[in-house]
């Protein structure tokens, strides 16, 4: 067993109170990822966001229904509960969040250092909220992060873009990978993954946005594909 390194996999949850994007892709990435985590014995980490029932513990202005519960991820729900695609196995860990950040209130980071895992592969949901709200907070904790780009997903390519491109230019701990691309470097082939080199690498003006898009992916050996 690979005992460094962990696989934390954000809210692949049954929520569907808004659309992502491009998410059957996502899905069928996460769960080529999830066996071949399996098959090279790193440690599977799920994390279901949840809201509290009676709104008695939510962050300020969560949005919440006509009869004063939380109008997303609300506890007891079938909404909280991982995709049965992706579901857990006996001896995987399941954390339950009441934030954006795995991190926050959790016991994650000390499940981390009894593993005495130091790096971690990420996927999940939303790029731009409860994935980029996780990895800022492991690099603030010390961890290496291998972020697999084309398993997250948000509401817009371009607010998933956008959440990417600010770790690629902020988290220098960071290295940025396509599935694909991962399932080689697990296999011990040659890979292409981006680690950028110095910080606001990806610095662009809004006119540059799609053009930056582009590079990004370019650099993830990923196809570039027409704005959208």
């Amino acid at each position: 067993m690979r005992n460094d390194i962990a696989y934390l996999v954000i809210d692949m949850q049954q929520e569907d109170g808004f659309h992502l994007h491009d998410f059957e892709t996502v899905l069928d990435n996460s769960a080529a990822l999830i066996a071949a985590a399996r098959a090279a014995g790193i440690p599977l980490i799920y994390t279901r966001h949840i809201n509290d029932a009676e709104a008695t513990d939510l962050p300020p202005g969560e949005p919440l229904e006509a009869n004063g519960r939380p109008a997303s991820y609300c506890a007891g729900t079938r909404q909280v509960e991982i995709l049965a695609r992706l579901a857990p196995q006996p001896g995987d860990c399941v954390i339950d969040k009441p934030r954006y950040s795995a991190f926050h209130r959790t016991d994650l980071d000390a499940r981390l250092k009894c593993l005495g895992v130091s790096r971690l592969m990420v996927s999940g949901v939303l790029t731009d909220a409860c994935v980029l709200a996780t990895v800022q907070d492991a690099f603030a904790l010390g961890y290496r992060v291998d972020l697999i780009a084309d398993a997250c997903t948000t509401t817009t390519r371009a607010a998933h873009y956008a959440a990417l491109l600010i770790l690629a230019n902020w988290v220098y701990a960071i290295e940025l990978f396509a599935t694909g691309e991962y399932l080689r470097a697990l296999r011990g082939e040659p890979f292409i993954s981006c680690r950028p080199q110095a910080p606001d690498q990806f610095a662009h003006q809004p006119v540059q946005f799609v053009e930056t898009i582009a590079l990004l992916e370019s650099s993830l050996g990923l196809q570039r594909r027409d704005q959208e």
